[in-house]
């Protein structure tokens, strides 16, 4: 089900949070019920009825602490099959409650619900839930907001408020599109403040810029992950990613109102994406209104200049200047020594089209197909972590993945006469504790492209990226094992490459995805099986009685 015609593509979600509204104990148990039904929602002039959680869109926050327990109730009273995807949680032997759709569980079908419960370890910051499977991300997300151990301070000046922020701007497309003037979000604020925003991609398909006219932001915060504090004009943001940055309101009423706005980042091929802009607006409390809650409405509204639609060179400054904060309190354990190499290219080939038909690809008798080394990822019928589990791997899974491309070609230049990609379930076996360097090659097959790459179950290091072809002798020479900044989703430059490192401390089976192919049954995707260690604490823990049954 597609429920993404109600919105535009380039778009961020916002929800007021007071810093007081989150009174809690450390270690304690959140509980949260999550009702999936259907809602009629309208916005760019039409009325839909959208998948949503408790009726909400975007659906509820998920408060939590860092050493939190978080117990949340999925009952699913809609027709389709669901599964929720808490992202960016580490999800430490803890796998069942991952949430991709035959990857880690069976989906939930209509009438059913499952129980995920997951602890908060070693994190702390933004990051998001939504549905994985299908396309009912369109309309299934919320974030997830994750404070520090009581008594425990933030790395930087504690803000006066935080507001998160995500795809539409809350749900709201803005005063930009038709019918839309009423739907705008609207930041409320006053002079010589401090405001947290937590800023979530929820877009399917868009990498986005993102800026306040105005108003400079102060990063702090990305994949909740603190780093060394940048200040920009505008920010980068690709699906999947979650970015806090701190906004100093100006000392003195400014007799003015400034729009924030979100627009897209892309190098695709025109017409496949969405090049609209997403609009909220920043409002002064005016000073001398008689009313304490009265904002002016007939001021002048400033706009900020974004890059263009393709600037990559401002991209690849912003991405190369994140840094982890590398301190004895919140270090960057990026392993020096790599026991496990890979080179995986990522990008767009072809499949032939069904006998006697007719596609929409580069020839009428081909239709596109993304892959991770030439293999166009298969979703089983069987979760995979349930097959491993079990035994029962046999006809589900192959554990033969690729290393390396099997043949390699110019991956920036010339392609290869053969686009054609083979389809397969295929996975990487990781010993307990191995040291990995991935490096994700970007491709020009049809089209040098960006690409967001989300691995499930690990935080990696961002220790290299560069364009053209990965150099294997001259490019880790420049490698930062210093501070690299530290995520769980990275963009791959167009026509270009990026090179991650982690360590597979996390037993399971774990998916790794463009975050744009997420709703597909196969594409540019793959998983990684890490094994059980020798000790207890690095074993799996058994599936809930309650885990749902394809």
């Amino acid at each position: 089900m597609a429920a993404s015609y109600l919105l535009p593509c380039s778009a961020l979600v916002a929800v007021l949070v007071l810093l007081f509204s989150v009174g809690m104990a450390e270690g304690a148990i959140r509980e949260y019920q999550f009702d999936v039904q259907m809602t009629n929602v309208t916005r760019l002039c039409s009325s839909k009825s959208i998948v949503t959680v408790n009726g909400q869109f975007p659906g509820p926050t998920v408060f939590a602490r860092e050493g939190d327990l978080v117990v949340v109730r999925v009952v699913n009273h809609v027709p389709y099959n669901m599964s929720i995807h808490w992202h960016g949680i580490r999800q430490l032997r803890s796998g069942w409650a991952d949430g991709p759709a035959y990857i880690t569980q069976c989906p939930i079908q209509s009438g059913q619900s499952y129980v995920y419960k997951f602890a908060i370890t070693g994190q702390r910051g933004t990051l998001w839930w939504h549905a994985h499977i299908s396309w009912l991300r369109a309309t299934v997300y919320g974030p997830i907001v994750i404070l520090p151990k009581p008594g425990v301070p933030y790395p930087f000046p504690a803000p006066d408020k935080e507001v998160p922020i995500a795809f539409t701007i809350n749900g709201l497309p803005g005063p930009l599109y038709n019918c839309s003037a009423k739907d705008t979000f609207k930041l409320k604020v006053q002079p010589g403040k401090t405001y947290m925003l937590r800023i979530i991609n929820a877009a399917l398909n868009d990498e986005l810029f993102f800026s306040i006219a105005g108003h400079r932001l102060t990063v702090v915060d990305v994949d909740a992950v603190y780093i060394k504090p940048i200040t920009v004009e505008t920010i980068l943001i690709t699906p999947g990613q979650t970015t806090n940055v701190l906004l100093t309101t100006k000392p003195s009423y400014p007799g003015a109102t400034y729009y924030m706005l979100a627009a897209p980042y892309s190098t695709a091929r025109p017409g496949t994406f969405d090049n609209t802009t997403v609009a909220g607006i920043l409002e002064y409390k005016d000073p001398a209104s008689p009313s304490p809650a009265a904002f002016n409405k007939n001021l002048p509204v400033l706009r900020p200049t974004l890059p263009q639609i393709n600037d990559t060179s401002f991209v690849a400054n912003y991405t190369g200047r994140l840094r982890s904060l590398a301190t004895a309190e919140y270090p960057a354990d990026v392993p020096r020594e790599v026991d496990r190499r890979f080179l995986f290219t990522v990008g767009l080939g072809t499949h032939p089209c069904a006998v006697n038909g007719t596609c929409q690809g580069p020839t009428n008798d081909t239709r596109f197909a993304a892959s991770v080394n030439n293999v166009s990822f298969v979703l089983p019928t069987t979760a995979l972590l349930q097959a491993h589990f079990t035994g029962r791997s046999n006809g589900v899974y192959s554990p033969n993945f690729p290393a390396a491309p099997l043949v390699p070609f110019n991956y920036t230049g010339t392609p290869p006469n053969n686009t054609n990609v083979a389809n397969g379930t295929k996975l990487v076996v990781l010993p307990y504790g191995a040291s990995v360097e991935l490096v994700m090659q970007g491709t020009s097959i049809l089209g040098a492209e960006s690409h967001p790459l989300h691995l499930h179950g690990f935080n990696f290091f961002v220790v290299g990226q560069g364009f053209g072809n990965f150099d294997p002798v001259k490019d880790p020479a420049n490698y930062n094992l210093v501070d690299p900044v530290e995520r769980n989703t990275v963009g791959v430059p167009a026509a270009g490459w990026v090179a991650i490192r982690f360590r597979a401390d996390n037993p399971g089976v774990w998916f790794m995805h463009c975050h744009l192919e997420v709703h597909v049954s196969w594409g540019l995707k793959m998983a990684w099986l890490v094994l059980d260690g020798d000790r207890p604490n690095e074993k799996l823990l058994p599936p809930p009685s309650d885990l749902p049954k394809c």
